[in-house]
């Protein structure tokens, strides 16, 4: 039962990972862009790295005290492509993050800002980047889950 529900806990988590990443994603363009949306896309980035934060404490609990122990993870090649995938995500979602700090800020100083034009498109490429790599963190986590990678090499 304690496997079933740390599994649960971290697919539950990693759903809101993407949908607050697609929300970010949908807020983020040019026409939509208002002062009040610079306020969600804060509130949506601070859940992100929560929900980022909680994906981490819940992956470390289930390596350790889930059914197949850390020797199957460790040993397993498709977990450290997806380690490895997470990790770039994480990297790619820095600069969005400290934009969107900036937007923010600027936004308490002036209440009618808006962010210029090109600093939005920068930021939905960059957010778009990283939702194409997050695709593949479930693609290694079917992978991991059937052993592929285990003990390869």
């Amino acid at each position: 039962m304690t496997d079933f529900l740390l599994a649960s806990i971290h697919h539950l988590i990693v759903f809101g990972l993407a949908a607050v990443l697609a929300a970010e994603l949908a807020l983020m363009r040019p026409a939509a862009m208002s002062p009040h949306t610079v306020k969600l896309l804060g509130r949506f980035d601070a859940a992100y790295g929560a929900l980022a934060l909680a994906i981490l404490a819940a992956g470390f609990v289930r390596v350790y005290y889930g059914a197949k122990g850390p020797d199957f993870y460790f040993h397993n090649h498709a977990f450290w492509g997806k380690m490895a995938t997470f990790a770039v995500v994480g990297l790619v979602s820095i600069p969005p993050t400290l934009r969107i700090a900036a937007w923010k800020k600027a936004a308490r100083h002036d209440a009618a800002f808006v962010p210029p034009l090109e600093e939005v498109n920068k930021v939905r490429r960059l957010l778009l980047i990283e939702i194409h790599v997050f695709a593949l963190i479930p693609i290694f986590a079917a992978a991991m889950a059937r052993g592929v990678g285990y003990g390869a090499g």
